[in-house]
């Protein structure tokens, strides 16, 4: 038998012990390996429900907003009315869709007129009230509202007698004839012309038909103020 070597103490190796604390059932949050925080499935539901809840209160302000400016525009805006002085842009068309006239564009003057006391059509004059100005709309005037019906009556064949004996006129050409009884001018279609006779229309072009309107209104001008700047 022989001592130990001096200085030689005998080691027990020990198994390693992992030692592992409670994990709490309500842990608010644990760090992941990314660095990002995740939280409890209630807590996260409770995050989204807060989400939607924010973004709905959100949306019902954008609504309200939206509707007090709606609402301010619509009833500050001045609107058309009888005995205001409008000026207008348009185009006039048939039914069918032919363009008689345009004049929506600056490249013509506006048409100016008081409503309610003008030669403008009245169908017209009815369309524009209550628009604002900068609004454009677009209406079908029946020709009761236009130019009227088309009248058999205004229809004549004149011997080529007097101021007409020597004039020269060609069939489907139009002419302003001066009438003395009336002290006004009026706008004929010659329809025939033969060596003694005339045969011309003296309706409106426009007479007997339907029209469609685009209007926009370029301008508005107050009854009160109009008649203060008078």
């Amino acid at each position: 038998m022989s001592d130990p070597e001096p200085g030689k103490e005998e080691t027990k190796e020990e198994s390693p012990h992992v030692i592992s604390a409670p994990v709490a059932e309500n842990a608010a949050a644990v760090e992941t390996p990314g660095g990002q925080m995740e939280g409890s499935p209630a807590e996260t539901a409770g995050l989204v429900q807060n989400h939607k809840k924010t973004f709905m209160v959100i949306g019902a302000v954008v609504v309200i907003i939206a509707a007090v400016v709606g609402a301010y525009i619509l009833f500050t805006m001045p609107t058309a009315m009888t005995g205001d002085t409008v000026a207008i842009y348009y185009n006039e068309s048939f039914e069918n869709g032919t363009v008689y006239l345009s004049a929506m564009n600056t490249t013509y003057p506006p048409l100016v007129f008081t409503i309610g006391n003008s030669s403008v059509i009245s169908g017209v004059q009815d369309a524009v009230i209550g628009m604002s100005p900068g609004e454009i709309k677009t209406v079908t005037i029946p020709y009761t509202q236009a130019y009227g019906a088309h009248d058999p009556g205004l229809v004549q064949t004149l011997n080529r007698t007097g101021p007409i004996a020597n004039a020269s006129f060609s069939a489907g050409e139009y002419y302003s004839i001066y009438y003395k009884t009336t002290n006004a001018y009026s706008m004929v279609k010659i329809l025939n012309v033969t060596p003694t006779t005339i045969t011309w229309d003296a309706n409106n072009p426009l007479a007997g038909y339907n029209l469609t309107f685009t209007i926009q209104l370029a301008n508005l001008t107050r009854a009160s103020t109009a008649a203060a700047a008078a």
